[in-house]
Protein backbone atom coordinates (compact mmCIF):
# COMPACT_ATOMS: atom_id res chain seq x y z
CA UNK A 1 0.00 0.00 0.00
CA UNK A 2 2.81 2.32 0.27
CA UNK A 3 3.01 2.84 -3.93
CA UNK A 4 -0.13 4.02 -4.11
CA UNK A 5 -0.35 6.14 -1.02
CA UNK A 6 2.78 7.80 -0.95
CA UNK A 7 3.17 8.14 -4.52
CA UNK A 8 0.18 7.79 -6.89
CA UNK A 9 -2.70 8.75 -4.71
CA UNK A 10 -1.94 10.39 -1.48
CA UNK A 11 -0.48 13.31 -2.47
CA UNK A 12 -3.96 14.76 -4.68
CA UNK A 13 -4.96 16.83 -1.75
CA UNK A 14 -8.21 17.59 -2.43
CA UNK A 15 -9.21 14.17 -2.10
CA UNK A 16 -9.87 12.04 0.93
CA UNK A 17 -7.81 8.94 1.07
CA UNK A 18 -8.87 6.04 3.50
CA UNK A 19 -7.04 3.47 4.47
CA UNK A 20 -9.15 0.29 4.84
CA UNK A 21 -8.01 -2.25 7.22
CA UNK A 22 -6.04 -1.86 10.65
CA UNK A 23 -4.73 1.56 11.91
CA UNK A 24 -1.28 1.20 11.87
CA UNK A 25 -1.55 -0.01 8.11
CA UNK A 26 -2.23 3.51 7.26
CA UNK A 27 -0.39 5.66 9.63
CA UNK A 28 2.71 3.67 8.64
CA UNK A 29 2.45 4.89 4.77
CA UNK A 30 1.03 7.84 5.45
CA UNK A 31 4.19 9.20 7.47
CA UNK A 32 6.93 8.49 5.25
CA UNK A 33 7.32 11.12 2.73
CA UNK A 34 6.90 15.00 2.31
CA UNK A 35 4.81 15.89 -0.20
CA UNK A 36 4.12 19.70 0.07
CA UNK A 37 0.48 21.19 -0.98
CA UNK A 38 -0.98 24.31 -0.73
CA UNK A 39 -3.86 24.72 0.83
CA UNK A 40 -5.97 24.48 4.40
CA UNK A 41 -5.45 20.95 6.02
CA UNK A 42 -9.16 19.41 7.24
CA UNK A 43 -10.69 21.93 5.03
CA UNK A 44 -9.95 21.81 1.56
CA UNK A 45 -6.74 19.25 1.52
CA UNK A 46 -6.28 16.04 3.46
CA UNK A 47 -2.56 15.30 2.12
CA UNK A 48 -1.32 14.45 5.67
CA UNK A 49 -4.15 13.17 7.60
CA UNK A 50 -5.10 9.77 8.43
CA UNK A 51 -8.20 8.65 7.65
CA UNK A 52 -8.74 4.60 8.52
CA UNK A 53 -11.68 2.12 8.85
CA UNK A 54 -9.29 0.51 11.89
CA UNK A 55 -10.14 -2.94 11.53
CA UNK A 56 -10.98 -4.58 14.29
CA UNK A 57 -11.28 -8.40 15.09
CA UNK A 58 -15.10 -8.05 14.64
CA UNK A 59 -14.58 -6.73 11.10
CA UNK A 60 -12.00 -9.62 9.87
CA UNK A 61 -15.26 -12.39 10.89
CA UNK A 62 -18.30 -10.57 9.80
CA UNK A 63 -16.42 -7.84 6.93
CA UNK A 64 -16.42 -4.17 6.60
CA UNK A 65 -18.36 -3.37 3.84
CA UNK A 66 -21.23 -1.74 6.44
CA UNK A 67 -18.50 0.22 8.20
CA UNK A 68 -17.14 1.30 4.97
CA UNK A 69 -20.01 2.85 3.86
CA UNK A 70 -20.29 4.88 6.82
CA UNK A 71 -17.37 6.31 7.31
CA UNK A 72 -18.01 7.89 3.74
CA UNK A 73 -21.20 8.99 4.72
CA UNK A 74 -19.38 10.65 7.76
CA UNK A 75 -16.35 12.11 5.62
CA UNK A 76 -19.26 13.95 3.77
CA UNK A 77 -20.90 15.31 6.53
CA UNK A 78 -17.45 16.64 7.94
CA UNK A 79 -15.32 17.30 5.58
CA UNK A 80 -18.23 18.90 2.57
CA UNK A 81 -15.18 20.67 0.46
CA UNK A 82 -13.50 17.48 -0.53
CA UNK A 83 -13.73 16.47 -3.99
CA UNK A 84 -13.38 12.82 -3.65
CA UNK A 85 -12.62 9.63 -1.76
CA UNK A 86 -10.21 6.71 -2.63
CA UNK A 87 -10.67 3.27 -0.81
CA UNK A 88 -7.10 1.78 -0.31
CA UNK A 89 -7.59 -1.84 0.29
CA UNK A 90 -5.10 -3.30 3.19
CA UNK A 91 -3.81 -6.74 3.55
CA UNK A 92 -7.02 -8.42 5.24
CA UNK A 93 -9.40 -6.55 2.99
CA UNK A 94 -7.75 -9.39 0.11
CA UNK A 95 -8.01 -11.81 2.44
CA UNK A 96 -11.67 -11.56 3.80
CA UNK A 97 -12.93 -10.32 0.21
CA UNK A 98 -14.75 -7.26 0.95
CA UNK A 99 -16.34 -5.66 -1.76
CA UNK A 100 -14.96 -2.03 -2.14
CA UNK A 101 -16.22 -1.70 -5.51
CA UNK A 102 -19.84 -1.94 -4.87
CA UNK A 103 -19.68 0.90 -1.95
CA UNK A 104 -17.66 2.83 -4.52
CA UNK A 105 -20.33 2.98 -7.06
CA UNK A 106 -23.24 3.34 -4.22
CA UNK A 107 -21.36 6.06 -2.98
CA UNK A 108 -20.61 7.77 -5.96
CA UNK A 109 -23.98 7.60 -6.82
CA UNK A 110 -25.08 9.08 -3.52
CA UNK A 111 -22.93 12.04 -3.14
CA UNK A 112 -21.96 12.73 -7.13
CA UNK A 113 -18.39 12.69 -6.15
CA UNK A 114 -16.01 10.22 -7.15
CA UNK A 115 -15.19 7.14 -4.60
CA UNK A 116 -12.18 5.31 -6.48
CA UNK A 117 -11.69 1.90 -4.67
CA UNK A 118 -7.82 0.86 -5.30
CA UNK A 119 -6.78 -2.73 -4.54
CA UNK A 120 -3.17 -2.65 -3.04
CA UNK A 121 -3.19 -4.97 -0.63
CA UNK A 122 0.31 -5.17 0.49
CA UNK A 123 1.02 -9.20 -0.53
CA UNK A 124 -0.24 -8.44 -3.86
CA UNK A 125 3.43 -9.35 -6.27
CA UNK A 126 7.18 -8.97 -5.36
CA UNK A 127 7.20 -5.45 -6.24
CA UNK A 128 6.22 -2.33 -5.18
CA UNK A 129 5.85 -1.47 -8.88
CA UNK A 130 2.69 -3.74 -9.23
CA UNK A 131 0.92 -1.38 -6.48
CA UNK A 132 1.59 1.42 -8.68
CA UNK A 133 0.44 -0.24 -11.60
CA UNK A 134 -2.74 -0.97 -9.74
CA UNK A 135 -2.84 2.77 -8.81
CA UNK A 136 -2.23 3.90 -12.57
CA UNK A 137 -5.20 1.93 -13.57
CA UNK A 138 -7.66 2.87 -10.71
CA UNK A 139 -7.31 6.51 -12.12
CA UNK A 140 -7.53 5.24 -15.71
CA UNK A 141 -10.98 3.66 -15.37
CA UNK A 142 -12.22 5.38 -12.49
CA UNK A 143 -11.05 9.82 -13.10
CA UNK A 144 -9.35 9.91 -16.60
CA UNK A 145 -12.30 10.44 -18.78
CA UNK A 146 -14.85 12.43 -16.59
CA UNK A 147 -14.43 15.63 -18.51
CA UNK A 148 -14.48 13.99 -21.81
CA UNK A 149 -16.66 16.37 -24.00
CA UNK A 150 -16.60 19.16 -21.93
CA UNK A 151 -15.24 22.26 -23.80
CA UNK A 152 -15.52 24.35 -20.60
CA UNK A 153 -11.44 24.44 -20.13
CA UNK A 154 -10.14 26.72 -22.80
CA UNK A 155 -6.73 25.23 -23.97
CA UNK A 156 -3.60 26.31 -25.64
CA UNK A 157 -0.91 24.79 -27.86
CA UNK A 158 1.36 25.25 -25.43
CA UNK A 159 -0.51 22.86 -22.68
CA UNK A 160 1.68 20.27 -20.34
CA UNK A 161 1.50 17.96 -17.48
CA UNK A 162 4.47 17.40 -14.95
CA UNK A 163 3.85 13.54 -14.47
CA UNK A 164 5.72 11.20 -11.80
CA UNK A 165 6.80 14.22 -9.71
CA UNK A 166 5.21 13.60 -5.78
CA UNK A 167 6.60 17.65 -4.84
CA UNK A 168 9.13 16.05 -1.93
CA UNK A 169 10.25 19.00 -0.43
CA UNK A 170 8.20 21.63 -3.34
CA UNK A 171 10.10 19.80 -6.25
CA UNK A 172 7.27 19.70 -8.58
CA UNK A 173 7.01 23.44 -7.49
CA UNK A 174 10.99 24.51 -8.61
CA UNK A 175 10.35 22.04 -11.73
CA UNK A 176 6.80 24.39 -12.59
CA UNK A 177 9.19 27.71 -12.63
CA UNK A 178 11.37 26.48 -14.89
CA UNK A 179 9.05 25.18 -17.04
CA UNK A 180 6.68 28.39 -17.12
CA UNK A 181 9.95 30.65 -17.74
CA UNK A 182 9.75 28.44 -21.57
CA UNK A 183 6.81 30.06 -22.26
CA UNK A 184 4.82 26.54 -21.23
CA UNK A 185 1.71 26.09 -19.23
CA UNK A 186 1.55 23.66 -16.44
CA UNK A 187 -1.99 22.63 -16.37
CA UNK A 188 -1.35 18.92 -13.95
CA UNK A 189 1.24 17.99 -11.84
CA UNK A 190 1.18 14.13 -10.86
CA UNK A 191 0.62 14.24 -8.24
CA UNK A 192 2.56 16.37 -6.17
CA UNK A 193 0.68 19.20 -4.91
CA UNK A 194 -2.34 17.52 -7.60
CA UNK A 195 -6.05 17.45 -7.66
CA UNK A 196 -8.37 15.61 -8.70
CA UNK A 197 -9.37 18.89 -11.35
CA UNK A 198 -5.68 18.50 -12.27
CA UNK A 199 -5.98 14.62 -13.30
CA UNK A 200 -9.29 15.19 -15.15
CA UNK A 201 -8.23 17.73 -17.10
CA UNK A 202 -4.64 15.96 -18.10
CA UNK A 203 -6.66 14.59 -21.16
CA UNK A 204 -6.45 18.00 -22.56
CA UNK A 205 -2.48 18.73 -22.51
CA UNK A 206 -0.30 18.73 -25.46
CA UNK A 207 2.75 16.76 -23.81
CA UNK A 208 3.44 14.81 -20.70
CA UNK A 209 6.28 15.09 -19.23
CA UNK A 210 7.45 12.12 -17.21
CA UNK A 211 9.81 12.41 -14.34
CA UNK A 212 9.04 8.92 -12.39
CA UNK A 213 8.65 6.96 -15.58
CA UNK A 214 8.83 3.38 -13.36
CA UNK A 215 5.57 4.86 -11.25
CA UNK A 216 3.74 6.59 -14.00
CA UNK A 217 4.55 4.90 -17.41
CA UNK A 218 1.62 3.18 -17.34
CA UNK A 219 -1.29 5.94 -17.31
CA UNK A 220 1.04 7.99 -19.52
CA UNK A 221 0.94 5.27 -21.99
CA UNK A 222 -2.92 4.71 -21.80
CA UNK A 223 -2.93 8.72 -22.42
CA UNK A 224 -0.85 8.20 -25.64
CA UNK A 225 -2.58 5.27 -26.93
CA UNK A 226 -6.41 6.78 -25.99
CA UNK A 227 -5.95 10.52 -26.25
CA UNK A 228 -2.73 10.52 -28.45
CA UNK A 229 -0.77 13.05 -25.58
CA UNK A 230 3.12 12.01 -26.55
CA UNK A 231 5.15 11.41 -23.54
CA UNK A 232 8.73 12.43 -23.16
CA UNK A 233 10.85 10.87 -20.10
CA UNK A 234 12.83 13.98 -18.84
CA UNK A 235 15.78 14.16 -16.04
CA UNK A 236 14.77 17.01 -13.19
CA UNK A 237 17.61 15.79 -10.56
CA UNK A 238 20.60 17.73 -12.22
CA UNK A 239 21.45 21.42 -13.56
CA UNK A 240 23.06 20.99 -16.83
CA UNK A 241 20.24 18.33 -18.57
CA UNK A 242 17.81 21.02 -17.45
CA UNK A 243 18.87 23.15 -20.47
CA UNK A 244 17.80 20.06 -22.40
CA UNK A 245 13.85 19.66 -21.82
CA UNK A 246 12.99 22.20 -23.83
CA UNK A 247 14.64 20.23 -26.80
CA UNK A 248 12.89 16.95 -25.84
CA UNK A 249 10.13 17.64 -27.95
CA UNK A 250 9.89 20.66 -30.41
CA UNK A 251 6.42 20.41 -31.50
CA UNK A 252 5.85 22.61 -28.29
CA UNK A 253 9.22 25.39 -29.01
CA UNK A 254 8.39 26.61 -32.61
CA UNK A 255 9.14 30.05 -33.34
CA UNK A 256 6.27 31.21 -32.40
CA UNK A 257 6.38 30.25 -28.90
CA UNK A 258 6.02 32.91 -26.55
CA UNK A 259 8.80 31.58 -24.56
CA UNK A 260 11.10 32.34 -27.08
CA UNK A 261 9.49 35.48 -27.38
CA UNK A 262 10.14 36.86 -24.23
CA UNK A 263 13.38 35.58 -23.63
CA UNK A 264 14.30 32.50 -26.17
CA UNK A 265 14.59 29.17 -24.33
CA UNK A 266 17.99 28.46 -25.42
CA UNK A 267 18.69 31.55 -23.18
CA UNK A 268 17.30 30.07 -20.08
CA UNK A 269 19.70 31.50 -16.97
CA UNK A 270 21.57 28.81 -14.75
CA UNK A 271 21.52 30.92 -11.32
CA UNK A 272 23.13 27.79 -9.79
CA UNK A 273 26.41 28.63 -11.63
CA UNK A 274 29.18 29.90 -8.34
CA UNK A 275 26.47 29.21 -5.87
CA UNK A 276 28.24 26.44 -4.27
CA UNK A 277 31.88 26.14 -4.14
CA UNK A 278 33.58 22.86 -5.34
CA UNK A 279 33.38 20.60 -3.38
CA UNK A 280 37.41 20.03 -2.32
CA UNK A 281 38.49 16.25 -3.38
CA UNK A 282 42.14 15.80 -2.65
CA UNK A 283 43.64 13.36 -3.17
CA UNK A 284 41.13 12.46 -6.38
CA UNK A 285 37.29 13.37 -6.95
CA UNK A 286 34.90 12.45 -4.12
CA UNK A 287 32.99 8.88 -4.30
CA UNK A 288 29.20 8.31 -3.45
CA UNK A 289 27.29 5.55 -3.29
CA UNK A 290 23.00 4.81 -4.08
CA UNK A 291 21.08 3.11 -2.68
CA UNK A 292 17.80 4.52 -3.35
CA UNK A 293 14.39 4.09 -4.73
CA UNK A 294 12.14 4.94 -7.37
CA UNK A 295 14.50 6.55 -10.47
CA UNK A 296 17.30 7.82 -8.04
CA UNK A 297 19.74 5.77 -8.49
CA UNK A 298 19.71 6.52 -12.39
CA UNK A 299 18.58 10.33 -12.42
CA UNK A 300 20.69 11.37 -9.37
CA UNK A 301 24.41 10.16 -11.08
CA UNK A 302 24.14 13.50 -13.26
CA UNK A 303 23.86 15.68 -10.72
CA UNK A 304 26.77 14.25 -8.50
CA UNK A 305 28.83 14.10 -11.65
CA UNK A 306 27.69 18.43 -12.05
CA UNK A 307 29.41 18.79 -8.29
CA UNK A 308 32.41 16.94 -9.36
CA UNK A 309 32.20 13.27 -7.78
CA UNK A 310 32.09 10.15 -8.91
CA UNK A 311 29.09 7.65 -8.54
CA UNK A 312 30.71 4.05 -7.26
CA UNK A 313 28.14 2.23 -6.67
CA UNK A 314 24.44 2.31 -7.27
CA UNK A 315 21.05 0.06 -7.50
CA UNK A 316 17.51 -0.77 -6.97
CA UNK A 317 15.18 -2.62 -4.48
CA UNK A 318 12.18 -3.02 -6.73
CA UNK A 319 14.04 -2.66 -10.18
CA UNK A 320 12.68 -4.21 -13.77
CA UNK A 321 15.40 -5.01 -16.39
CA UNK A 322 14.47 -1.92 -18.29
CA UNK A 323 15.69 -0.01 -15.07
CA UNK A 324 19.05 -1.57 -15.47
CA UNK A 325 19.39 -1.29 -19.06
CA UNK A 326 18.89 2.84 -18.64
CA UNK A 327 20.59 3.15 -15.43
CA UNK A 328 23.98 1.35 -17.45
CA UNK A 329 24.22 4.54 -19.46
CA UNK A 330 24.29 6.99 -16.62
CA UNK A 331 27.78 4.99 -15.09
CA UNK A 332 31.36 4.84 -15.59
CA UNK A 333 33.30 1.76 -16.17
CA UNK A 334 33.47 -0.51 -13.68
CA UNK A 335 30.76 0.87 -11.20
CA UNK A 336 29.19 -1.56 -8.77
CA UNK A 337 25.45 -2.61 -9.71
CA UNK A 338 23.69 -3.81 -7.05
CA UNK A 339 20.11 -5.48 -7.28
CA UNK A 340 17.75 -6.08 -3.84
CA UNK A 341 21.01 -5.61 -1.28
CA UNK A 342 20.82 -6.67 2.53
CA UNK A 343 21.54 -4.61 5.16
CA UNK A 344 24.36 -7.00 5.53
CA UNK A 345 25.93 -6.60 2.17
CA UNK A 346 25.64 -3.08 1.52
CA UNK A 347 27.56 -2.41 5.11
CA UNK A 348 30.35 -4.64 3.55
CA UNK A 349 30.28 -3.07 0.53
CA UNK A 350 30.47 0.33 1.75
CA UNK A 351 33.55 -0.80 4.64
CA UNK A 352 35.22 -2.11 1.70
CA UNK A 353 35.09 0.80 -0.96
CA UNK A 354 35.00 3.94 1.89
CA UNK A 355 32.77 5.85 0.03
CA UNK A 356 32.84 9.97 0.58
CA UNK A 357 29.60 9.58 0.67
CA UNK A 358 26.55 7.64 0.65
CA UNK A 359 22.85 8.31 0.07
CA UNK A 360 20.46 5.78 0.76
CA UNK A 361 17.34 5.19 2.60
CA UNK A 362 16.17 6.25 6.50
CA UNK A 363 16.61 2.28 7.60
CA UNK A 364 20.42 2.73 6.32
CA UNK A 365 21.26 6.03 7.84
CA UNK A 366 22.23 5.34 10.81
CA UNK A 367 24.17 2.49 10.58
CA UNK A 368 26.84 4.59 8.34
CA UNK A 369 26.98 7.47 10.24
CA UNK A 370 28.49 4.94 13.29
CA UNK A 371 30.59 3.73 10.83
CA UNK A 372 31.60 7.69 10.21
CA UNK A 373 30.49 8.03 7.23
CA UNK A 374 29.01 11.33 5.47
CA UNK A 375 25.20 10.02 5.13
CA UNK A 376 21.97 12.01 3.56
CA UNK A 377 18.97 10.40 3.10
CA UNK A 378 17.85 10.66 -0.27
CA UNK A 379 14.48 9.18 -0.30
CA UNK A 380 12.97 12.54 0.94
CA UNK A 381 16.00 14.67 0.84
CA UNK A 382 16.61 14.51 4.71
CA UNK A 383 13.91 17.12 5.60
CA UNK A 384 15.65 18.97 2.79
CA UNK A 385 14.75 20.14 -0.74
CA UNK A 386 13.58 21.31 -3.41
CA UNK A 387 16.72 19.69 -4.79
CA UNK A 388 15.08 19.57 -8.52
CA UNK A 389 15.88 21.62 -11.50
CA UNK A 390 17.58 25.21 -11.25
CA UNK A 391 16.29 26.64 -7.76
CA UNK A 392 17.06 23.04 -6.34
CA UNK A 393 20.21 22.30 -7.50
CA UNK A 394 21.61 24.94 -5.91
CA UNK A 395 20.02 23.25 -2.73
CA UNK A 396 21.08 20.40 -3.17
CA UNK A 397 24.38 20.90 -3.56
CA UNK A 398 24.93 23.16 -0.60
CA UNK A 399 23.42 19.90 0.97
CA UNK A 400 26.49 17.86 -0.16
CA UNK A 401 28.73 20.35 0.61
CA UNK A 402 27.57 20.91 4.38
CA UNK A 403 27.48 16.92 5.06
CA UNK A 404 30.75 16.08 3.45
CA UNK A 405 32.79 18.67 4.64
CA UNK A 406 31.26 18.35 8.33
CA UNK A 407 34.23 18.06 10.48
CA UNK A 408 32.37 15.81 12.81
CA UNK A 409 33.47 12.96 10.46
CA UNK A 410 36.87 13.22 11.52
CA UNK A 411 36.31 12.71 15.27
CA UNK A 412 33.63 9.96 15.10
CA UNK A 413 34.79 6.57 16.11
CA UNK A 414 32.08 3.54 15.19
CA UNK A 415 31.21 2.16 18.77
CA UNK A 416 32.19 -1.55 17.69
CA UNK A 417 35.62 -0.19 17.68
CA UNK A 418 36.13 2.22 20.64
CA UNK A 419 37.64 1.02 23.99
CA UNK A 420 36.20 1.86 27.06
CA UNK A 421 38.04 2.27 30.48
CA UNK A 422 36.97 -0.06 33.29
CA UNK A 423 36.44 1.52 36.77
CA UNK A 424 40.54 -0.46 37.68
CA UNK A 425 42.05 1.48 34.51
CA UNK A 426 41.98 -0.59 31.87
CA UNK A 427 40.90 -0.62 28.63
CA UNK A 428 38.63 -3.01 26.86
CA UNK A 429 37.46 -3.43 23.24
CA UNK A 430 33.85 -3.87 23.05
CA UNK A 431 32.40 -6.96 21.51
Amino acid sequence: MPAPKGVVWGPIKDMVHVSHGPVGCGQYSRAGRRNYYVGTTGVDTFGTMNFTSDFQEKDIVFGGDKKLDKIITEIEQLFPLHKGVTIRSECPIGLIGDDIEAVAKKKTKEFGKPVVPVRCEGFRGVSQSLGHHIANDAIRDWVIGNRDGDDSFKTTPYDVAIIGDYNIGGDAWASRILLEAMGLRVIAQWSGDGSLSEIELTPKVKLNLVHCYRSMNYLSRHLEEKYGIPLDRVQLLRSHQDRRVPAHDRRLLRRDHPGQRRAGHRQVPTPVRGSHREIPAPPGRKRVMLYVGGLRPRHIVGAYEDLGMEVVGTGYEFAHNDDYDRTIKELGDATLLYDDLTAYEFEVFADKIRPDLIGSGIKEKYIFQKMGIPFRQMHSWDYSGPYHDYDGFAIFARDMDMTINNPCWQELQAPWLRTDTAADGTKAARA
